[in-house]
């Protein structure tokens, strides 16, 4: 290899060694990126999140009877464990109970002879206590009657009901729908809980009320999205759910459902759509001015580009990249990550002090453009001496990419630094997939949004999701279409509270 080498002219040699010395560099980041694979997948076992459950090859069978002694003596801890619950030492307080309950009051008087004895006082104790739910028949009874010189009848009008000729009524249809989608109960564990009460309804029924139920809602979500789409600003979000596809027998598809936050309405919209590409947020999307809040998914970035449209990055998920390459840099991670947490700390301030939207704007100003002018300065220089694909530097390029919408919500004070709310409102449907699994159909999963939707709203205003969809499946059949709005949870809380 010498000799090849001192054959070279002065030009081959230095290609040469400029060819080796890019190899080099491929193998080092190859080696780092790797190695920070490696790190990151060590955090997820044996960090903070234990979902994973590794048998211990050691631990022996369990035995199948125990012995006498073992039984005796298991008694005895027994008893003495009944003992100590009895006597409740070092008890810390009750818990205060709600003041809107009904009471059940109790008189207990001494047993025996109390003639010659006077009543001198009393001593009150109160428990929280309650009955399982309350199946019962509703029997309209409508009496007719005939005019006496024959000329007509009259009957007595029988009250707007939400399955026409079918038995169940809004509080058990409310009831189903809660269950399922706020309580994430699939139906065939309800079907448990109506046949322990000797109610014997087959799946295909429940499914049918289900279907009938969410379909009353349709007019109600029509009007959500008309006003969704008329919003200044708009976080937005996306999480999968698998359905099954009719097309294929037994197979299941991936769906989407698209969640729009409005933040100053406190509302929220899901919409269903087979698809993550960029056309299944046009409907709502497609005449969008204003502002929008998002992570860093690509169709985002597409709309986020047009002319009427400010767009809005989220802080939380470029933390998130830091908090990953705090095994491959941590000292450049961390310093990133105390940045972002002044940051936090303002916005933790303006909601202690609830400040107004103009002062949450002069105080950002004033405190969060410093940090992120520091930041931003830190990131161009840092940017150039780090490994691309090193995950210090996935973290830098993915700041660094969204600088200008990381910086947008400085222009309001009604802005918000990150996409959380949003996120949060996701959650359900995370849960409902551990129960349910998937949705029957695409018809399915759209008429499944409508419900989350009303119940994500139901949440963020502190209503009662069963309350309100009884009341509103009792009246959305009758009411006047100018006032349909009136039945928003929102405006169902503002009623309740007059």
């Amino acid at each position: 290899m010498e000799t090849a080498l001192e054959n070279l002219s002065k030009e081959d040699l230095i290609k040469v060694i400029s060819s080796r010395d890019e190899k080099i560099e491929h193998l080092t980041q190859e080696r780092d990126h790797l190695k920070s694979q490696v790190e990151m997948l060590r955090r997820m076992q044996f960090g903070q999140k234990r979902e994973r459950f590794e048998g211990d090859p050691n631990q022996t069978e369990l035995p199948f009877e125990a012995g006498p002694a073992d039984i005796e003596q298991q008694q005895e801890e027994i008893k003495e464990k009944i003992e100590y619950v009895r006597k409740r030492p070092n008890h810390k307080g009750r818990a205060k109970l709600p003041e809107h309950l009904p009471v059940e009051e109790i008189e207990i008087h001494p047993e025996g002879d109390l003639s010659e004895m006077v009543c001198i006082g009393k001593e009150i104790t109160e428990e929280l206590e309650c009955e399982p739910a309350k199946f019962y028949i509703k029997r309209y009874i409508r009496y007719k009657y005939a005019a006496k010189n024959g000329e007509g009848v009259k009957i007595g009008e029988l009250p707007e009901r939400v399955i026409d000729k079918g038995i169940p009524g809004a509080g058990l249809l409310a009831m189903i729908l809660t269950g399922k989608y706020q309580d994430h109960l699939p139906l065939y564990r309800q079907k448990q809980i109506f046949a322990r009460e000797n109610i014997q309804i087959p799946s295909s029924t429940i499914e049918g009320w289900t279907k009938q139920g969410l379909e009353k809602l349709e007019p109600l979500y029509e009007q959500l999205v008309y006003e969704t789409k008329t919003k200044g600003y708009l976080q937005v979000d996306e999480t999968r759910i698998r359905v099954l596809d009719s097309d294929k027998k037994g197979a299941a598809h991936t769906g989407w459902y698209w969640v729009y936050h409005a933040p100053l309405d406190g509302t929220v919209l899901f919409d269903y759509s087979p698809s993550r590409g960029s056309s299944a947020p046009l409907p709502m999307l497609g005449n969008f001015k204003g502002y929008l809040q998002s992570d860093g998914y690509a169709v985002y970035e597409k709309y986020g580009k047009k002319k009427e449209v400010i767009h809005l990055a989220c802080w939380a998920h470029a933390r998130r990249e830091f908090e990953k390459a705090l095994d491959n840099d941590r000292p450049r991670a961390e310093k990133a990550l105390l940045m972002i947490q002044e940051l936090y700390k303002i916005e933790r301030r303006t909601k202690e002090e609830q400040l107004s939207a103009d002062r949450i704007k002069e105080l950002r100003l004033e405190k969060s453009l410093p940090v992120i002018n520091e930041m931003g300065k830190w990131i161009f220089e840092e940017i150039k001496s780090t490994l691309p694909k090193s995950q210090i530097g996935k973290a830098m390029a993915y700041a660094y990419a969204r600088w200008d919408a990381l910086s947008a919500y400085l222009y309001d004070g009604s802005l918000h630094i990150d996409n959380n709310p949003c996120e949060n409102a996701l959650r359900p449907i995370a849960l409902g997939r551990k129960n349910y699994l998937f949705a029957g159909s695409h018809e399915a999963a759209q008429r499944s949004a409508m419900i989350y939707s009303f119940f994500a709203i139901c949440k963020k205003h502190e209503v009662n999701p069963f309350q309100w969809l009884k009341y509103t499946l009792e009246n959305i059949m009758s009411i006047n279409h100018k006032n349909l709005k009136d039945l928003y949870p929102q405006n169902f809380k503002k009623s309740a509270d007059l």
